[in-house]
């Protein structure tokens, strides 16, 4: 068999990622965050990129002549200024507020109310500032320090004695005082290293920790009381129902987790990126383009490029044509979004009227056929995207959910029946909770849909809601 070289002509179609098309692509699934913070970028690396100007300081303002103050422009004007004195001393002034002359109302503090909430403080500040109170000796107070920051934000301790005692190079008999000390510190029980330490401190707190039975239930039956196997301990207890609930009532008040409650970090705010609002008997849509710059290209004079080199000519040739391409891209942009939330309110309709218990099935394809666009840019700009509706705020994704079949031959969402789950449930008596049997029928009545009870327990899966067992209160 001969090798030989031989030359081929070949048609093929291939689609090339150049950097452009990549820019586009990432604009797409960008955040409003993220997409400010982007241009904010290309602004300050790119010199043919300006911001716009706003409408209002495109025209020139009107310079009047300046003319010298007469003598009771003078006098009106330091008048003001002793009234705004007076007005801040306010009782302290020289004459009573009373006989002060009244001035224009202060405006209302238009500032946001959590830009004047003070700072939420955590749980290690708080066992601190607690610790620095504390008559300890200073070889104590390093240990307490060391227990402090080895904390879950549960409140657990997750190191034991030995390692606390060698990291402060102390003995291990010197730790356990310091940290049955801070187990008392508020939140009580915390720095427990498990549950069953956790609630005994909390029951020493109380004082409940001379009650024998009481030890021994949650030294020994915590398992039995989360299972709710209550006969055997009333016959190994030889106590009535009665006297077993005080027993039961104490237990279900301690706290399991005491450090929880200081939280893991600050609330996130989400800013949306689209507005929908109701106007008459149509929907108006808005794209909140707050914070984001208007751009333009920079215009730079022909005699500064005049005597420039080759290369700094081929380098301002790049930048010019980047300036263009983002800002063709970010029009592009905010032309599909608001496309696509078009489309959006058009298919759900009954939702942006209603609320969540009509929310329509949905799925790309059906929004990307809509619209002429192909199903994976519909995937890319409706990611990380929130919109605001007359029913609250929710992520462009929330919109696209599987259907179910109606007896009718009709469909209805999944989000429109869990939305309907959630309702029985919080509804129901809860010494006798739905099971998911009887939850299927209430849906099978209001919707008319045939729905299989392990589907019930998926979707109440899905939201975090225990089974009926567990939702059960006995006393």
């Amino acid at each position: 068999m001969g090798l030989e070289l031989r030359q081929q002509l070949k048609l093929a179609q291939q689609l090339v990622m150049t950097p452009q098309l990549q820019q586009a692509i990432k604009l797409l699934q960008l955040s409003r965050v993220e997409l400010v913070e982007t241009v904010q970028q290309a602004l300050m690396e790119n010199p043919f990129l300006e911001e716009a100007p706003a409408a209002a300081e495109q025209e020139a303002p009107t310079h009047e002549p300046e003319r010298k103050p007469d003598a009771e422009e003078v006098y009106d004007r330091e008048s003001s200024r002793a009234a705004d004195w007076e007005d801040y001393l306010g009782e302290f002034a020289s004459t009573p507020k009373a006989a002060q002359p009244s001035g224009q109302d202060v405006p209302e503090d238009t500032n946001p109310l959590e830009t004047r909430c003070s700072v939420r403080p955590t749980l290690a500040g708080h066992l601190l500032w607690q610790l620095r109170l504390s008559d300890l000796t200073e070889r104590q107070m390093v240990i307490g320090e060391a227990i402090i920051g080895n904390l879950s934000s549960a409140g657990y301790l997750q190191a034991t004695v030995e390692e606390i005692a060698e990291f402060t190079e102390t003995e291990p008999e010197e730790v356990i005082p310091v940290l049955e000390r801070i187990q008392l510190f508020d939140p009580v029980g915390v720095a427990a290293r498990d549950a069953e330490e956790c609630l005994l401190a909390q029951l020493k707190n109380l004082r409940y920790d001379r009650d024998p039975v009481l030890v021994e239930l949650v030294t020994k039956h915590l398992g039995d009381l989360e299972a709710r196997r209550y006969k055997p301990l009333l016959r190994k207890f030889r106590l009535d129902m009665e006297d077993f609930r005080e027993y039961l009532d104490i237990i279900q008040g301690l706290d399991p987790m005491p450090g929880a409650s200081f939280g893991g970090g600050e609330p996130a705010y989400v800013s949306p990126d689209v507005f929908v609002y109701k106007v008459a008997d149509d929907f108006v849509i808005m794209l909140n383009e707050e914070g984001l710059p208007q751009l333009q290209l920079a215009s730079v004079p022909a005699q500064q490029l005049s005597g420039i080199s080759e290369k700094e000519r081929e380098y301002c040739n790049e930048k010019s044509r980047a300036a263009s391409w983002l800002i063709k891209s970010l029009y592009q942009r905010q032309r599909t979004l608001y496309k696509v939330v078009e489309s959006i309110v058009r298919h759900q309709r009954p939702f942006f009227e209603e609320g969540v218990t009509r929310l329509a099935p949905l799925i790309l394809k059906e929004i990307a056929d809509d619209i002429g666009m192909h199903e994976s840019t519909v995937s890319r700009i409706t990611m990380n995207k929130y919109v605001a509706t007359p029913h609250g705020i929710f992520e462009l994704k929330f919109f696209f959910n599987s259907a179910l079949a109606l007896d009718d031959g009709s469909q209805v969402g999944s989000e429109s029946v869990k939305a309907l789950l959630k309702k029985f449930i919080s509804e129901e008596d809860p010494r006798n909770p739905l099971s998911d049997e009887r939850i299927g029928e209430l849906l099978k009545e209001h919707l008319k849909v045939n729905i299989a009870r392990r589907t019930v327990a998926k979707y109440r899966t899905a939201l975090d809601i225990p089974s009926s067992s567990r939702r059960r209160e006995h006393f």
